[in-house]
């Protein structure tokens, strides 16, 4: 709900800018204790603005805004440091992490600890350990699908509620859920797998283990995941993941 209250020293990233009139930007931002919200930045596209330097996406910034209206103003933002831009496939897998919260959070919907699972994988794509990318991305998609309540139980097959059995193959499917593999679905994993998924994602610390599980089972769980997404996105392929596509086949 919207309210007019200032907020302060609120923890945010920027996931959207859109043009708004000649010198202002609306803003699509994540907040920690707030959710996702639109606020407009007034002046921003001048040259002179202290919000032109700082407005910009997978910096971490404290923001105050306030209003009563769906659209809120802002009143100031502090860029946090910690890193610096992105930039080549880094920059676009970080396109890929708010393209994911644009298109399946709600607006003023509170995720707290989405935010801080967000914090970390945005860090870990700023930094210089390229090798990792991929294992936090899957961790990404993982968490965030566990935390807007979109993942199924991944210790027991969905339709059936049967128990998995550790060295029978698994496939996670959009419609579906959980289910026995076939011989022909060979991205599926081991009982056992998803068995360390599932303790990982439910791991008072998500991050940490599910990036450790994920890093010996990417290649069955990225194509699994994407379908899922995909799903739940309502379209066949994400811009982003269009975009990468794209530049890959210069």
């Amino acid at each position: 709900m919207a309210t007019n209250k200032r907020i302060s020293d609120e923890p945010a990233y920027v996931l959207h800018r859109y043009d708004w009139s000649e010198s202002s930007l609306i803003l699509e931002v994540f907040t920690r204790h707030y959710g996702r919200i639109a606020l407009v930045a007034k002046g921003a596209k001048r040259p002179t603005s202290s919000f032109r330097p700082i407005l910009l996406p997978l910096q971490p910034l404290h923001v105050a805004y306030g209003g009563d209206a769906e659209i809120r103003t802002l009143k100031s933002a502090e860029w946090q440091g910690g890193h610096v831009m992105p930039t080549g496939d880094a920059l676009l897998s970080g396109y890929y992490l708010n393209e994911l919260l644009l298109t399946l959070l709600a607006r003023d919907d509170t995720h707290a600890a989405l935010f801080d699972i967000y914090d970390h994988v945005v860090k870990v794509i700023a930094s210089e350990h390229g090798e990792v990318l991929q294992a936090a991305l899957r961790t990404w998609e993982l968490l965030l699908l566990r935390e807007i309540g979109l993942l199924p139980a991944l210790d027991r097959q969905t339709m059936t509620l049967a128990p998995l059995q550790p060295d029978a193959r698994y496939l996670l499917v959009p419609e579906g859920g959980l289910r026995q593999a076939g011989s022909e679905d060979r991205a599926a994993l081991t009982g056992a797998q998803w068995l360390q998924l599932h303790a990982a994602v439910q791991d008072g610390a998500p991050f940490t283990t599910t990036l450790r599980a994920c890093a010996d089972m990417m290649a069955e769980l990225k194509p699994q995941l994407r379908h899922l997404l995909h799903y739940h996105c309502g379209v066949k392929t994400l811009r982003t993941r269009q975009m990468m596509i794209d530049i890959q086949a210069l």
